[in-house]
């Protein structure tokens, strides 16, 4: 697969824990488990479509 880039727009684990809601480039949203090839960074650090 890929790489995609998007960004959590709600978690629904209990205390900050999977799973997350994950908004993508193209604006679809989709429910994810983050595996172990997943990075995740904080906001600060990057825009949604400039890495």
């Amino acid at each position: 697969m890929a790489d995609r880039l998007g960004r959590v727009v709600e978690v629904r684990g209990s205390d900050g824990a999977p799973p997350y809601v994950v908004e993508f480039e193209d604006g679809h949203r989709r429910e994810i488990f983050p595996g172990p090839d997943c990075h995740l960074e904080p906001r600060s650090t990057w825009t949604l479509g400039h890495p």
